[in-house]
């Protein structure tokens, strides 16, 4: 299937924007947690462990909680939160930056593969009700 130009540009800027990601972070000491090479990530394992550890702040149905934002919003598109954003996430924390529910803390006990596995089922939900 061609290429649209609209698809070449947001891949750009999908790149520039896990650059900035990478080197903030690499600014900051973090190390990048990187699934095994080869990984396929399954949304089905990904949705068990979304289950166990991330939707009693993110909601069971995505759509957040009094404890955490919906991952089923416009804000975590891949365009502006890349899946290398949930790793780092998980790993480090996030200071608050988009919400009022305060930092989140890092996420122990989930490795890299796994959070490729809970990023394949949040990004096919995504899909499901139109963020792309």
């Amino acid at each position: 299937m061609p290429m649209t130009e609209a698809c070449l540009g947001r891949g750009v800027v999908i790149a520039a924007l896990s650059g900035v990601l990478i080197s903030s972070a690499a600014a900051q000491g973090w190390k990048i947690p990187q699934p095994s090479p080869g990984l396929m990530p399954n949304p089905a394992q990904g949705k068990g462990l979304y289950a166990q550890h991330c939707a009693a702040c993110h909601g069971t149905d995505l759509k957040g909680s009094d404890k955490g934002p919906p991952m089923l919003h416009k804000v975590y598109e891949p365009s502006h939160h890349a899946d290398i954003a949930f790793q780092l996430a998980v790993a480090n924390g996030v200071r608050a930056h988009h919400w009022q529910f305060g930092d989140m803390a890092p996420v122990p006990g989930l490795t890299p593969d796994e959070v490729a596995h809970v990023t394949a089922f949040i990004r096919g939900e995504q899909r499901k009700v139109g963020i792309r």
